[in-house]
């Protein structure tokens, strides 16, 4: 087959590989060369007219486009959406699940699981990172063989935290970030540090969020300890402390519904929307009927297809705290002097997406077919069961950082491009849309969806696999990213608002 139509409502249909003039596709004939991925036109369009894929809107014709034509950037525009939104019209039942699920998890005192079970060193502000770095250094394999339950010691720094308004959107997200790696579940032990006079101060958060200092949970400021030398030598010995007490952690039976999965694409092409996606929303459905949870994020990677989540939501006021996050990211770009096409990127481009509109479609689609429980903000807690969703950028270091701070244990990240991707605490699944990547990236990519095209294999059936790689990671099996050792730069908390 040379081409893929996903509805009879579109407009385009998709090229499965490149096309040399002249190849028939259904009744017309192609009249360029077609990169792999690429659109193809099976009706005539004239200038203005409407484009639609997956039956629905990705574009408006900038020029006059004939059947046969190449249809991309150079004959597609974008505009902003003016959508009529409906609330809970489409709330489809959720199959109940079949079998009752478990996984080996880490079981915590307040009743938590984590999938990992690392000690965490977090900055307040830059200052401190090469601190926490220099902490995190000491702990090598060798010193870390020692202790088998203890999956590592890992330093989570970042370049702000300082030089910003001690209120408001941009310093409440970074609250949020810290207090949710201090408390997540995949972390026995964390270890704070600050320089001391930073606006990010380490005692508002724990003041804010009643953290209390014990033998797993500490803080210093490097001025207070009388420099770096010093701060770095203390805190290897505070951490040398907590590594008996981290290492007693055993692996227990837990049931499904204790995983929160992070949802995430990066690095999309055309057949996101075709193969990964819908098969992580089938695993985000198995999930869901086993009382898990999944968070999709990325606000601009929906604009577009929001109309279709608000449909979905379990009341109307679910609904409308996501239209608030459309309406408050169109007025962030507009007064930043952009445009919410400014994603896709170039990469997106080049695999065949045009639009944002045609992106977020396909991006959606991660989030399966069960209702919207809830919608939160950047790095909140998240404490809705089933499918949620998290404002965010799409930047995917910024928008999985956030996660993770919802309270995220694992994330699933799929890609067409190629992604070298990987987080901490919680391990990241890669998914790969197309099999030509899959096999040229494949110490990268934990699973290859592009197998529903190459091998005719089921969105179901790759879901399935998906669900139950989902189970074994959980439980303790390395992934791809895990083993090349990624997820020590890959925290980035949302930076918002002026740097002063």
């Amino acid at each position: 087959m040379n081409f893929i139509r996903l509805d009879r409502a579109d407009t385009v249909v998709t090229a499965t590989h490149s096309l040399d003039v002249g190849v028939m596709i259904e009744d017309v004939a192609t009249k360029a060369l077609i990169p792999s991925g690429h659109k193809v036109a099976t009706v005539a369009m004239r200038k203005g007219d409407p484009v639609r894929k997956y039956a629905q809107l990705i574009g408006y014709a900038s020029l006059d486009i004939k059947a046969g034509d190449h249809v991309h950037i150079h004959n597609v525009e974008f505009r902003n959406t003016d959508t009529s939104y409906e609330f809970s019209t489409d709330l489809r039942p959720i199959a109940p699940a079949t079998t009752h699920d478990t996984f080996m998890g880490f079981r915590r005192e307040n009743g938590r699981v984590g999938t990992r079970n690392y000690i965490a060193i977090i900055t307040s502000v830059n200052c401190s990172a090469t601190a926490a770095r220099m902490i995190a250094d000491h702990f090598t394999p060798a010193i870390l063989a020692d202790y088998p339950n203890v999956d590592g010691v890992a330093a989570f720094v970042h370049g702000t935290g300082c030089g910003m308004a001690d209120n408001g959107d941009g310093f409440e997200a970074l609250q949020r970030v810290m207090w949710g790696y201090a408390k997540h579940p995949n972390h026995s032990g964390v270890l704070m540090v600050g320089l001391g006079c930073e606006m990010n101060q380490i005692d508002w958060l724990l003041e804010a969020y009643g953290l209390k200092q014990s033998p797993t949970f500490q803080t210093m400021n490097i001025q207070n300890v009388a420099g770096l030398r010093r701060t770095v030598e203390l805190g290897i010995t505070k951490i040398n402390a907590m590594l008996p007490i981290a290492n007693k952690a055993k692996r227990t039976e837990c049931p499904v519904s204790e995983l929160m999965v992070a949802l995430q694409c990066g690095g999309s092409d055309a057949w996101s929307g075709v193969t990964a996606n819908p098969a992580l929303g089938y695993a985000c459905d198995l999930l869901t009927a086993q009382g898990a949870t999944g968070v999709l994020a990325e606000t601009p990677e929906i604009y577009g297809a929001e109309h279709l989540l608000t449909r979905r939501a379990v009341d109307q006021a679910t609904g409308e705290k996501l239209i608030r996050l459309i309406k408050w990211w169109e007025d962030y770009t507009a007064r930043n002097r952009g445009s919410m096409d400014n994603n896709p990127s170039p990469g997106n481009k080049k695999g065949g997406l045009t639009t944002i509109l045609e992106k977020s479609l396909g991006a959606a689609a991660k989030g399966g077919t069960s209702p919207l429980t809830g919608v939160y903000k950047y790095a909140e807690p998240v404490t809705a069961r089933g499918f949620t969703f998290m404002d965010s950028p799409g930047y995917d270091p910024a928008s999985v950082t956030g996660q993770i701070a919802g309270g995220c244990n694992l994330v699933c990240f799929t890609t067409g491009r190629g992604s070298a991707f990987g987080s901490k605490p919680a391990p990241t699944v890669k998914i790969a849309t197309n099999t030509e990547m899959a096999k040229r990236m494949s110490e990268d990519m934990d699973i290859d969806a592009g197998e529903i095209l190459s091998q005719g294999v089921s969105v179901e059936e790759k879901g399935r696999e998906i669900y139950e790689a989902f189970l074994r990671v959980a439980s303790g099996e390395q992934t791809k990213s895990e083993a090349q050792g990624l997820g020590d730069y890959e925290f980035v908390p949302w930076q918002i608002g002026a740097v002063m």
